[in-house]
């Protein structure tokens, strides 16, 4: 059973009030939510950026959803407590919480002062955490050098099961790669074509019969010409490639990228209507790729419209 779920995006709005958001996509049928992790947001105008773990442990406990959230368990995160923040989400919440694990952006993740690494050794960092988590999540006592050490770590709070941990990518070099070692894919909306090849690769690398979720980036407003104009306010990053994505340091720089462009450059990398049944058919066709679940993340402004408009003209539209 396909699952439509809401995504709590830190970056735009504050904590409490994302808190809302999600009752309210609970009451309106959303069946999963999941949520950004940042330590800043994209842009100085998005202006939030909440603690991703602490939301969770009060949103698991306001509403019944499953939830989710995706970090790099290799930057300003050390991965054991990257399991242990987990961990007890899952004892609490048990078969209700998921981690996905991914290779981070400097804008979050330079704050320690380290140097911001190449994408391969991101990657075996990601790697190795994956195997330290898991060993954790075990119940055992682990010490670990390499790209990330590990001295004596031991978790004593254990769910009865462990949570999924699944790979994040965005490309399909890495889904390839996140095939071999990850219980499932997290990925991003992008057109049909190109969102079938991460699929592709996924599977090929060792993700066969595995769970696969997506984000997807959405917009809407009864009028087309104030959807794109409010997508472009909220999110112009989606005009930017991976390597200014990975690699930019503050907001401010985000803001310069993006200074001077507009709607128009948001044609083909956002899901953006006026038409309900059109985001539906988007959705239709993310779940004919094999996506158990699919998380809609609201760039369009007007959260509560949102929730409302997508849980009466959208998720009936939905089904598998």
């Amino acid at each position: 059973m396909a699952i439509i779920g809401f995504h709590a995006s830190h970056e735009l709005y504050p904590p409490d009030l994302l808190l809302r958001h999600v009752r309210l996509a609970e009451q309106a049928g959303f069946q999963a939510a999941m949520c950004s992790d940042h330590f800043h947001p994209w842009t100085p105008q998005q202006g939030q950026a909440g603690f991703s773990f602490a939301w969770l442990g009060a949103a698991l406990q306001a509403t019944s959803l499953p939830m989710g959230t995706i970090c790099c368990p290799a930057g300003r995160y050390h991965p054991a407590i990257v399991a242990q923040a987990a961990a007890t989400l899952a004892a609490m919440f048990p078969g209700r919480f998921w981690l996905a694990l991914g290779t981070g952006q400097a804008l979050n993740e330079h704050i320690t002062g380290d140097l911001w690494p190449p994408k391969a050794e991101r990657r075996a960092r990601v790697r190795e955490a994956a195997d330290v988590i898991r060993a954790l999540w075990a119940g055992e006592t682990v010490s670990h050098r390499g790209e990330i050490r590990v001295k004596g770590a031991r978790l004593y709070s254990l769910p009865q099961r462990p949570p999924l941990l699944l790979g994040a990518a965005t490309t399909e070099e890495t889904a390839e790669w996140v095939g071999g070692w990850a219980d499932g894919l997290l990925t991003v909306s992008a057109e049909l074509p190109t969102l079938g090849k991460v699929v592709d690769v996924f599977r090929k690398g060792g993700g066969e019969g595995k769970p696969m979720f997506l984000q997807a980036a959405v917009g809407y407003d009864p009028s087309e010409e104030r959807a794109w104009r409010a997508a472009w306010e909220h999110w112009p990053i989606a005009t930017l490639d991976q390597d200014q994505i990975q690699d930019f340091e503050t907001p401010a720089q985000f803001a310069a990228a993006v200074d001077g462009g507009g709607p128009r450059d948001l044609k083909g990398k956002l899901r953006i209507s006026s038409d309900p049944g059109q985001h539906a058919a988007w959705i239709q066709e993310d779940l004919s790729l094999g996506f158990e679940a699919v998380y809609l993340h609201n760039v369009g402004g007007e959260p509560e419209r949102f929730i409302e408009v997508f849980g009466q003209k959208v998720l009936p539209g939905c089904d598998p």
